[in-house]
Order: structure tokens, then C-alpha cells, then sequence
């Protein structure tokens, strides 16, 4: 028999939720940045095999929304508890586990498979202990015990993304709760995104590096032009901010920063791709687009 399934990845913010889509699926299909809130939209990832297809979704960090973007960002992540053969329920050695209950509450109740995977267990265990000088098996005891009392269901296991360790082991899990399914995808493809969606989350992902507080969290990236032969790409990216001021943050004195972003941006892609890249980058000032459900219509958040 074929196995085939959805298995979704949900979690806070910043618990290492990207990270870990990727060593999943073994490239690298979301931003994973050292900011919170870096994923918008849920993300396909598919692992093949001639005997089984996994579609990985990667979601928006969990929140209470502030604006319109951030109740898109929510909805994607609540979808993904509702097609979920297994869900993965990502927290770390140094989260409360009381952070956001109402969501919590959501997945305690749900009738498919519930892995909790505690990541980031490579840090010093007083970190993962709130301070106190316990050693690392002491340390994990606490904080799983913590969970099981919340997701008595759920199946606990102790990873490091970054690291991968209990990488494999995860896997063979999955494999094993798997329903028998034939494929949903075609068995070539890789991900559910156009190759514009990766260009203008590779652009996003150099301005989350290289600038700092709201910038990143202001910024969208529109790819107006895609235009792909044998031996190039020429692209044409957009980069929306909200504030005239923004836009000049973006674009640096003398336009040095929008050209570090630009160089950046290009290499990345050019990896991505396997191929040379011509990219242009423009700024842009679309006032309070975060708020507008218009603008962010047409920037790809309303397909839940």
C-alpha cells in the first residue's frame, strides 16, 4: 500500500518551527531567521518516496493579532489543524507552556496524532529550567511533565533542529502513523509555491537580517516580473514599505542598503535556482497595507 498524509507544523513564534520544516524536507523552503514572526504564509514542503508522500506545512508562529496581516497569519495557522493527518506541535526548553492556551486548548482536542517536539534541547539546562542549577535530564524531566499535564495525548519528543538531532527518529514516526493514502501531488513536485513566491520570501529574508525593530514587520515583497530562459532569470521585485521614512531606512544613504539586499538577494537566488539572476529592486510606499484586507488580498494572504 501507498502512505500519504499531511502533517502540519504549528507552534509559538520563534521556536524554531522553519528550521525544522527544512531538515524535514531537506531543503530550504522557509525563512529561518533568528526574528520571530518571520513565516506569513503555511508552506508546502513534499517528500517523496516510491511508497509514500508526506506534504510538510510550515505556519505563521501562533499570536494575538494586532492588524489584518496578523489575523491572516492566525488563520493560517488554525487551518492547519484542520487537515492534519499529524500534527506536530513545535515548543522549546525555554517557552511557557502556558503561552497562548486558547490555541493549546484547540489541539488538545483534536482526534489525529499530536507529536510535541520539544526543540532546542542542545541549550545549557539552566536555561531550560528557568535559571535553576539543575542538570540536563532533570531539567527536560521538568518541562515535560509540564506538557504531558496540558497534551495528555500528544507524543513527546525531545529534538535540536538546528542540530538534527532526533531528526530521523521523527521521521520514522511519521512514516509509521501515516494513513494509507494514494499521493496528493504530483511525485516530482517539491512545494506547493510559484517560483515568484520563493523570490520575494529570499528578499524578505535579507531585509529580516540587515534591518532592524519594525522595518522587517512594515516590509512586504511583490515580484512584478519573472522571465526565465535557458541560461537566466531577469527579475523585477517590488519592495512596500508603509512610511516614507521606511522607504528611506530601505534604501540607505547614497542607496548603499537597498544594494546589499539587491547583492544579497541575487546570490541567494542564484543558489536557489541554479542559475544567473538579474534582479532589480524598487521601493515603494503603500501606506498602512498591513491593516488593508484589499492590499493584502493581493499580496496572497486571503488563500487559506
Amino acid at each position: 500500500m501507498h502512505k500519504a498524509g499531511f502533517v502540519n507544523i504549528v507552534g509559538n513564534p520563534n521556536v524554531g518551527k522553519s528550521t525544522l520544516m527544512n531538515q524535514l524536507v531537506g531543503e530550504r523552503i522557509s525563512i529561518a531567521t533568528f526574528k520571530a514572526q518571520t513565516t506569513r504564509h503555511r508552506i508546502m514542503g513534499i517528500v517523496n518516496t516510491d511508497d509514500m508522500q508526506i506534504v510538510f506545512s510550515d505556519t505563521p508562529g501562533v499570536l494575538k493579532p494586532n492588524y489584518k496581516l496578523q489575523e491572516s497569519m492566525l488563520a493560517f495557522s488554525e487551518s492547519a489543524l484542520q487537515d492534519a493527518d499529524v500534527l506536530l506541535y513545535v515548543t522549546d526548553v525555554v517557552e511557557n507552556p502556558e503561552k497562548n492556551k486558547d490555541f493549546l486548548d484547540k489541539v488538545a482536542k483534536m482526534n489525529v496524532p499530536v507529536l510535541l517536539l520539544i526543540n532546542k534541547i542542545d541549550i545549557t539546562p539552566t536555561e531550560a529550567d528557568g535559571g535553576k542549577k539543575n542538570n540536563a535530564g532533570e531539567a527536560l524531566g521538568n518541562i515535560v511533565e509540564k506538557w504531558h499535564t496540558l497534551l495528555p495525548n500528544a507524543e513527546i519528543l525531545p529534538i535540536s533542529a538546528k542540530n538534527k538531532f532526533g531528526i530521523d527518529m521523527l521521521l520514522k514516526r511519521i512514516k509509521e502513523l501515516l494513513p494509507d493514502s494514494p499521493p496528493y501531488f504530483d511525485k516530482e513536485q517539491l512545494t506547493d509555491k510559484p517560483a515568484r513566491f520563493f523570490v520575494s520570501e529570499i528578499i524578505r529574508e535579507k531585509i529580516l537580517l540587515y534591518y532592524d525593530k519594525e522595518i522587517p514587520y512594515s516590509v512586504e515583497v511583490s515580484v512584478e516580473q519573472f522571465k526565465e530562459d535557458a541560461k537566466r532569470i531577469n527579475i523585477s521585485a517590488v519592495i512596500y514599505v508603509e512610511r516614507d521614512s521606511q522607504k528611506g531606512i530601505i534604501i540607505g544613504h547614497q542607496g548603499i542598503a537597498l544594494k546589499k539586499v539587491s547583492t544579497e538577494s541575487r546570490k541567494a537566488l542564484e543558489r536557489f535556482f541554479g542559475k544567473s539572476i538579474f534582479l532589480e529592486v524598487f521601493v515603494k510606499v503603500d501606506k498602512d497595507w498591513r491593516s488593508s484586507q484589499r492590499e493584502l488580498d493581493s499580496f496572497g494572504y486571503n488563500n487559506i
